[in-house]
Formats: C-alpha cells, structure tokens, sequence
C-alpha cells in the first residue's frame, strides 16, 4: 500500500493554476474520462459504463481531499453501479422480456422518482451535517440524492434521466465553484450542455424515429 503513496502525491500535483486555484493532474485525467462517458451514454454505447468506473474512482479520490464527502462517496456508488448498468445494457431486459430500449416513465414512475429524490436529499444533508465535518452538508447532498436516481434511470434506459442529470450538473457548477475546482466546474458547465443534448437524441429515439 505505501507503494501508492507517490503515485497519488504525483497524480495531486498541479498541473497548472486556474483563478489562483491548483488543476491537478488527477482532475485533468477524471475529467477526460467523464466527457468521453457522456458522449458514450448519448450514443448509447455501452464502453460508457467501464468510462465511468475510471472517472468514478478518480474523483472519489479528488473530492475526498476537498471534504466532499456526499461527492465522494457517490463516486463509489457510481462505480458500483457502473456494473450492473454495463451489464444492463448488455444483457437487461423490460418486463415484457425484449431487451432495454430507451422509452419514457410513466407518469406514475416520474411521481416516485420524484418522491424519492426529495425524500434522500434531507436524509442525506442530516446525515453529513451530524456525522461529517462537511462545510456544504446540505448543498452537497442535494445533488448526490439526485444523483442515484439519475444513476438508476441511466441504467435502465429511461429517458427521464437527462432531465435529471441538468439539475444535477446545474447545482453542481456553484457547489465545485463554490470549492475552487475549476477544471471540474467547467465540466459539470459542460455536462449541462450535453444532459441538454442527450435529452433531444434520447426523446428521438424514445419516439422511433432516430
């Protein structure tokens, strides 16, 4: 294990400074992986799953060391379920038994979601304020519980999921701007742009006619 120590010190030097802010070159190297995720995920490519594990571990490591921990750990929750949406997408199948394809909730499934959502946020920002030394328990939160679902609606094809991954990415922006992680609020700007993007190619495909 002491093997990794300079690996790690290595990957958190600076590579450069943005606004007085170091850019280290583990950002660098998450925030590729991240954008080639994404772009993977618009075309519903499945190489988006083993991308997102990468980029996944790497920022668990980033915002570890910013004391982000709802961040942080989200990033395990994300590798984690990186296999079994890889998986999904290889081999998952509907209720009816055809293999996934990207449709829409119903409406029903859209109220729970939402329900869910709202009911992990407070949860989650008790949890991190009482039992972390967190400076954002509740802004950190906040896209973390939205996160997970958006997460599991990504993994089974459903279109609801790029709405959710705009808010997320939206709050995200003040949250890493917030911290001084630059190259990483650039991305989360970024990814609003492409959960926009991906939203219109999903509902093109969710109606039959991509």
């Amino acid at each position: 294990m002491n093997e990794l120590y300079p690996l790690l010190e290595a990957m958190f030097a600076p590579a450069f400074t943005a606004w007085d802010a170091p850019v280290t070159w583990l950002e660098i190297a998450a925030f590729a992986m991240a954008v080639a995720m994404v772009v993977c995920n618009m075309r519903v490519n499945a190489l988006a799953w083993p991308l997102a594990i990468g980029s996944s571990l790497l920022y668990f490591l980033l915002f570890w060391r910013y004391r982000l921990y709802g961040e942080a750990g989200l990033q395990l929750f994300f590798a984690a379920v990186a296999v079994w949406g890889w998986w999904q997408w290889l081999r998952g199948t509907q209720h009816d038994g055809r293999p996934l394809r990207v449709r829409a909730l119903p409406a029903r499934g859209r109220l729970a979601a939402l329900a869910a959502a709202l009911l992990a946020w407070p949860l989650l920002g008790l949890f991190l304020d009482r039992m972390s030394d967190s400076d954002v328990p509740w802004w950190d939160a906040f896209p973390t519980a939205a996160s997970v679902l958006g997460q599991f609606l990504l993994a089974r094809k459903y279109l609801e999921n790029w709405p959710v991954w705009v808010v997320v990415n939206l709050v995200s922006v003040g949250l890493f701007a917030w911290k001084g992680l630059w190259l990483t609020v650039l991305l989360y700007a970024l990814f609003v742009v492409m959960s926009f993007a991906g939203w219109r190619a999903w509902a093109r495909l969710a109606r039959g006619t991509a």
